[in-house]
């Protein structure tokens, strides 16, 4: 349940669901309070508002049960791990303030573990203040206003700046004014003596760093970038019922936040190269739709490459259904394909033309998306994906579950962990088809959900679609039910740190070739290179 996207273990669940007599499955890793949100947000995005009500008050609830329990667990002994024990020399205060200051980080920790999702290492940005935030809407559209004002200014202890929420708590002030006074109506205890106690601690840390000789920094626990960002972050209506109210932009829920200035319309470089679609198109972010990126010819010879070369379960430590049982995935790398033309396994040039398209469409992606720096390549695959027989009848699952290439997709958070195992180095991303007779094998992208379809691309010979890497472009593949689909993946990284090292060595083999006075003996290929 931590891993959504893994497409066997809920194959496994489904199976356990079919099983004679009733299975009841169990998250043992379940947070009751988090479970309680993520049903509260549900509600709310349903506009259920009662419902919603329910879950989060009951989720708030939950959380400071929490985290008393999170602040016990942080009591025990002193703990000396970072000590050679034997040299340990403070003296009696020293050593009571030590481990007075272990307890105190550990307890101050609480908030950041008490808003981790199990399973993962990043909490859920804001995630206290966002229990008021959608309560104080909440409490609005069910007409209780002093509970709306309430949880207004309760989030506002958090984030006393924040202009939406200021409108808000106005505009109930101005719903309450001619029945009682508004001033009258102070922030949740609970949300002030918790908010007092964490200054506190910080400030004990602080000086306790000064005085210990050690290094403090307090992490920003509520980031307002983590606010709620959708068209009831003030109420609707306030425009037609207070005339001199704030005036509304109301839009659609913005895509993930990405870090760099966001360009793209450059030139395609090449003269044969057809634009398809652009981003607005294709209903989402720094996304690119291109034909005639190769030949026919160069799709034929590239296939042949394949066949000669691709391995099953290549790059997936030799799994050949790593994303699903019904589908043999093959793949192979630059370099062992200009090791087997060294070898005559394959015709040279051949294994130079899967060279030089790759290069192709770097420079493409690089242009097209106007970047200020170099794109270097992260990873280059191509790779098959072949239906196996008798195994596609009432077939539900993706050849490619969905996901995005940089974070870890998580669709009930609405949010994309950039953590690892995930490459967070990667920036942008393209496949270039090399083939369209098969059945099935469309590349679509999705919303942050997974399941709701925002652009389906029909792979053909030379089509190429290029986008950034991270969760503002979900993206899977359907299954592919007859036949063999193939096509070079591309990754790319704007950090020379995370180049690829085979791509490195490839581009060495090509210098070498490209000195036609050289003999083939003075390649140097080592075999082990592709390993």
């Amino acid at each position: 349940m931590a891993n959504p996207e893994h497409m066997e273990m809920q194959q496994d669940i489904e199976n356990y669901k079919t099983m004679t007599g009733k299975v009841h499955l169990v998250d043992r890793e379940a947070k009751p309070h988090m479970e309680n949100y993520s049903a509260g947000v549900k509600h709310y995005d349903q506009e259920e508002y009662a419902l919603a009500i329910e879950s989060l008050e009951r989720a708030l609830r939950g959380y400071y049960t929490a985290d008393v329990e999170c602040r016990v667990m942080c009591e025990g002994p002193q703990r000396f791990e970072e000590y050679e024990y034997l040299e340990y020399k403070a003296d009696l205060y020293e050593a009571i303030a030590d481990h007075y200051m272990q307890i105190l980080v550990c307890q101050h920790e609480c908030v950041r573990e008490l808003a981790t999702r199990p399973g993962r290492l990043s909490p859920i940005e804001n995630y206290l203040p966002l229990h008021y935030d959608y309560l104080q809407f909440a409490y609005y559209r069910v007409g209780e206003y002093v509970k709306a004002l309430e949880c207004a200014k309760s989030y506002l202890l958090f984030h006393p700046d924040d202009e939406a929420v200021l409108e808000n708590a106005d505009y109930y002030n101005s719903l309450l004014e001619e029945t009682m006074d508004p001033e009258t109506i102070k922030p949740r205890e609970e949300a002030a003596k918790f908010l007092r106690r964490h200054k506190l601690e910080s400030d004990l840390l602080q000086m306790g760093a000064t005085g210990l000789g050690f290094v403090y920094t307090e992490p920003s626990y509520w980031s307002s970038s983590g606010a709620r960002q959708d068209e009831h972050r003030v109420p609707s209506g306030v425009n037609s019922e207070l005339a001199d109210g704030p005036a509304l932009s109301l839009g659609k829920k913005p895509a993930p936040k990405v870090d760099r200035e966001l360009r793209e319309g450059g030139s395609l470089l090449y003269s044969d190269v057809q634009f398809i679609y652009n981003s607005q198109q294709l209903n989402g972010t720094q996304r690119v739709l291109l034909d005639n990126v190769i030949s026919e010819e160069e799709c034929q010879e590239l296939r042949r490459v394949a066949n000669g070369i691709v391995l099953a379960g290549d790059g997936y430590r030799g799994k050949s259904s790593p994303h699903t049982p019904n589908e043999k995935f093959e793949g192979a790398t630059v370099l062992k394909a200009l090791k087997f033309g060294y070898e005559g396994r394959i015709p040279l040039r051949s294994a130079r033309l899967f060279y030089d398209v790759s290069e192709k469409a770097r420079r493409i992606v690089e242009s097209y998306f106007r970047l200020s720096s170099t794109l270097y390549f992260s990873y280059t695959h191509m790779v098959c994906r072949t239906a196996l027989p008798g195994q596609q009848e009432k077939r539900n699952d993706l050849s490619h579950p969905i996901h995005a290439d940089n974070c870890l997709l998580d669709p009930e958070a609405s949010e994309c962990w950039k953590e690892p195992p995930a490459y967070t180095f990667r920036d942008y991303s393209a496949l270039l088809y090399m083939n369209m007779d098969f059945e099935g094998g469309e590349f679509i992208f999705t919303e942050m959900d997974a399941k709701t379809v925002t652009a389906s691309i029909k792979p053909k010979c030379g089509r190429m679609i290029s986008f950034s890497s991270g969760g503002e472009n979900p993206h899977g593949v359907k299954a592919v039910t007859k036949g063999q689909r193939c096509a070079v993946a591309l990754w790319f990284t704007l950090d020379p740190l995370y180049r690829e090292l085979e791509r490195i060595q490839a581009d060495e083999v090509i210098a070498t070739l490209d000195q036609e006075h050289l003999g083939a003996s003075d390649l140097n290929i080592n075999p082990k290179d592709e390993l």
